[in-house]
């Protein structure tokens, strides 16, 4: 039943899964945690995937220039 689901829909997650299949569930007393418990058994889980962020930009064209005021103490604002 749960493998004629997923052949159709394979990234069909286990809530969606449960919700779709509730009504005959509840005839064989399959709870919710009983059938993640299945799907966990007979690796059935679908991995998520993860977005991956890039937040550094390793190919950087422009030049970096050193911080020439690193030794000077700020002490109002637009001092330097």
């Amino acid at each position: 039943m749960i493998r004629n689901i997923r052949n159709v829909m394979p990234k069909l997650r286990r809530k969606k899964l449960y919700y779709l299949l509730q009504n005959e569930l509840s005839e064989l007393s399959v709870r919710r945690d009983k059938l993640f418990q299945v799907f966990r058994a007979k690796h059935m889980l679908v991995v998520p995937n993860r977005p991956y962020n890039i937040t550094t930009d390793s190919h950087y064209r422009f030049r970096k220039h050193k911080n020439l005021i690193s030794y000077l103490e700020i002490e109002e604002p637009e001092s330097v």
